[in-house]
This record gives structure tokens, sequence and C-alpha cells, in this order.
């Protein structure tokens, strides 16, 4: 392998290219990663000054790439690479490369690429920087304007969009012990290497290195963009030693308030979140969906399955009317759904929800911990599509749950009832009519006790909606509720 170290040219795009034993891929990484693992991690070094790390938010912001200096631009390919400056909380580099057939190029920083706004910056504050991250350019919207569909920013986080949705949640390349009293280790992409794209691309490849304290991981993400923004995910990771929980595929999402949950400050708007449920589709065909709190307290909850068909952090609440936010546009933010490829085997979808006090705060996570993990020093391989949907979501196809409100329990006089109110929609239920005869089954854990069941059709949806009465037994923990509709078996 022949590695080139030239000077940025971004407004050129001109490449050096040299011979080698064979083309830059997967296994190039992989191997990276095993050496990494196989010696002792090495913290990565600070290079910001303080000048940049002394930076707040909108004067971060302010800081943009200059787009006519984007990656591939002058070529005229259909892809664009874009990138992020060092500056705030992002204070080591990530190293970016462009892959060629058989040579490699590093993109080196230049402060010339970038429009620093009102701030007022010295050459000596931008010595020896690099790149914190980078986006990816494609146009899904108009052919007439390359859009904004992949960015790599921060840790091991990246986030994409399809067309007609705006950023919302955001994926990451592994969890290491979240929500665990010893602390959560958040793992780094250190460098990227991108697949030079042929002129008429439809998808992109770039490959990955992650490096944390007690693993080293290799990975390839495949991007197809299009109505949903497609990402295939193949991964190789190397144990320095052992992990008490490791998440794969994991999301992260916000939940401030919503329809099972008013907001405790006077708001103008209905709802606020980037997802409102975690949806599960097991390997038997059963779909389970859970609908997103903001807890009082730390909230972990769990569902065992064996090779998972999918789960995801969804949006489904599309009307603007159920946000009524002109900024924030809610209803344009994506579910994301994560589609395992080969047997997984057996483990559990974790669901972490964490107390926030406002909307700024990611404070959802979801992933999938399997019950066998890799040991030390053994190499372990899985692989997925993440897919950014909006429009056609991955939903059950017979019905599903639509929304989940809460409140009083009691009718004519008051008690400590809780009544939650469930409705569900689908092409199962259309076929019913008001005389067909619709249980509702619902079960509790030993915290709670079910009071009293009952379903009506919904006629202004052609739904139907299932009722619930319920008291706590100790109203400072929670209850758990698992119920479902049951029509003749």
């Amino acid at each position: 392998m022949t590695w080139i170290n030239t000077a940025l040219c971004v407004a050129c795009g001109s490449l050096l290219l040299t011979a080698s034993a064979h083309a830059f891929n997967f296994d190039d990484v992989a191997a990276r990663a095993r050496k990494l693992a196989s010696s002792a991690y090495v913290k990565p070094v600070k290079n910001v000054s303080k000048a940049l790390a002394s930076l707040d938010y909108d004067q971060y912001r302010d800081i943009r790439f200059d787009p006519s200096r984007a990656w591939w631009r002058n070529a005229k390919l259909p892809f664009e690479l874009a990138f992020f400056h060092q500056g705030r909380t992002f204070d080591t580099p990530v190293k970016i490369y462009e892959v060629n057939g058989k040579a490699v190029q590093e993109i080196r920083f230049d402060p010339k690429s970038f429009d620093y706004g009102a701030n007022e910056l010295q050459p000596k504050d931008l010595a020896g920087l690099g790149f914190a991250g980078f986006r990816v350019h494609y146009p899904v919207n108009t052919p007439k304007y390359k859009d904004e569909v992949l960015v790599f920013l921060g840790a091991s986080y990246f986030r994409a969009v399809g067309k007609g949705q705006l950023y919302g949640l955001s994926a990451r390349g592994l969890a290491i012990d979240t929500a665990l009293a010893s602390g959560e280790e958040f793992p780094h992409f250190t460098e990227f290497w991108a697949e030079r794209p042929a002129a008429g691309a439809k998808e992109l490849v770039i490959y990955a290195l992650l490096n944390s304290p007690r693993l080293a991981g290799a990975y390839r993400f495949t991007l197809k963009p299009g109505t949903d923004a497609a990402v295939d995910v193949k991964a190789q990771l190397y144990l320095r030693e052992n992990v008490t929980k490791l998440g794969i595929a994991p999301l992260t999402s916000m939940y401030f308030f919503g329809e099972n949950q008013r907001a405790q400050i006077e708001d103008y708007r209905p709802e606020v979140h980037d997802s409102d449920g975690l949806a599960i589709q097991s390997g038997t065909g059963e779909w389970i969906w859970r609908p997103l709190v903001n807890p009082r307290r730390l909230l972990v909850t769990s569902f065992a399955l064996n090779n998972p068909a999918g789960f995801g952090l969804m949006q489904r609440d599309r009307q603007f009317n159920s946000y009524e936010d002109l900024e924030a546009r809610y209803e344009m933010r994506p579910s994301a759904w994560v589609e395992p490829k080969g047997q997984w085997g057996a483990g559990r979808v974790e669901l972490i929800q964490i107390p926030t006090p406002d909307e700024t705060n990611d404070n959802i996570v979801a992933f999938w911990v399997p019950d066998n993990p890799p040991r030390p020093g053994e190499p372990f391989d899985f692989e997925y599509r993440l897919l950014w949907q909006k429009d056609a979501e991955k939903r059950p196809p017979s019905s599903w749950t639509v929304q989940t409100r809460r409140g009083h329990g009691w009718v004519k006089k008051p008690d400590d009832s809780i009544a939650l109110s469930v409705d569900f929609e689908g092409p199962a239920l259309k076929k019913l009519t008001a005389g067909d005869k619709v249980e509702a089954v619902v079960g509790s854990d030993a915290n709670g006790k079910v009071l009293e069941t009952n379903t009506i059709r919904n006629e202004a949806t052609g739904g139907w909606r299932m009722t619930v009465r319920l008291r706590r037994t100790d109203d400072k923990k929670p209850v758990e509720l698992r119920g479902y509709l049951n029509s003749n078996n």
C-alpha cells in the first residue's frame, strides 16, 4: 500500500496516483484495528488552541466551510465532501483520506478553505489543526443542488437524511456500558477513508477506524441516498479487555414531551421530540411498540429476542400541527430503522430513557446487546442496514399503534388510578365493523394492577381504541404494561 501525503487541494481535486499490490478495502482497516487492539490504548492528544476551545455554540457555527472548495467539486462527480473545523468540544482531529483504486491520499486541513465569520482568530490559533469531521453531499431533492445527506461528527456519531427530511436523531458506531454505574465509554472514529466515486455513482463507500480504551474496530459504510437514505454497515471489532455491555447499532434521540406526557412548563407546542417510540420486529413475526417518555429518573427497559428482524426509533407524527414549530420542523425529522444482516443470535434490544430539563439533550438511546459478547483478541463481525425514513416507515403489515394518551383514571370521583388510551390503525382493523368483538389483553408487572379495560371502534379513523385503567402499588416506581388487541384468535 502506498500512502501519499500531499497538501490539501480541494479546489482543484487533483490526485497523485501510484501503483500498489491491491486496492484499499475493508480488510486493510480490519488489519489496522487488529494491530491497534493488540497494543495498549493511547489517549488522543487535544490540539485546539484556547481561542478555539472557548468558542460558544454560535461562534463555532460561524466557522463555515467554503462550498467552492468541496472535495470532488471540480471533477463534477455526483458526491462531494465538505469538512468541519475543529473547535469548542471537537478538540481532537480525525484523519480523512481519499481512496482512488490503488492509491490513498490524505486530505489535509487548510484554513483557506473556511470562512471564520465574526470570529477574530490569529494564525497561531489555527496551527497544527485537522478536521473535526465531514459531511457528504448528493442531490436527492432536486438534480440542480447537492443536498447534505450524511454527517460524521463527534466520537462515533453519524446521521443521515433522505428526500424531504431534516436532521433529527443520530446513530453511533458503538455504545459501551451505557447507563451503567461504572460510567459510559465513548469510542471515537479516528480515521476515515472515502472511495472516489465514478461519474455516475449512486452510492458512496466510506471506511472508518474506531478506537476506545477497551476495543478497536473496522467499519465500512455504504451510503445509498434517495427517498430513504440507506446506510449498509459492516464492522469487525477486537476487544482489548472485556466489556460489560456492548451496544450494537446504537441510536440516540430526544424526547421532551408529547401525546402521552404533557409539558411540565408553559409551551405553545403540543409535542417536542425527534422520536416518539421504539419499534421492534422479532424474528418470529411479533411487533412491539414502546412509546417514549421523559422519565423522572433513569429508566432502562429490555426486550429479549432471538435473531431480531429489526428495531428502530420512530417519528410517527407527521403533521405540522402536532408540533407547531416553524424552526425545528419535527414532523420532517426521520425515523431510523436497523435491519440486521445474518443471524445475530440471542440478546436484547435495550431502551434507555434519561430525564432531560429541555430539548437540547439527546436523552433516548436504543441498541442491541448480544447475550454472547466477544472475548478479547477474537474478531467479532456484524452487519446491518440502517434506513432513515419518513414517508414509508417500517411498521407491521396488519395494524400498528398510532398514539398513547394518559390521564386520570377516575370518572365520577377522584382517586389515584391512571387511564391510558391507545389508538391502533391499519388494514386489518379497517376490515372490522363496530359489531365485531375486539378484546383488550393487558398485563402488568408486580407494581401495577389493571382495574379495567375496554375497546371501542374509532369512527373517525377506522381504527380501534383500547382504554386501560390501572393503579400503581408504589407511585415512586415505574410500572411495566404489555397489551394488544385480540379478535377471533
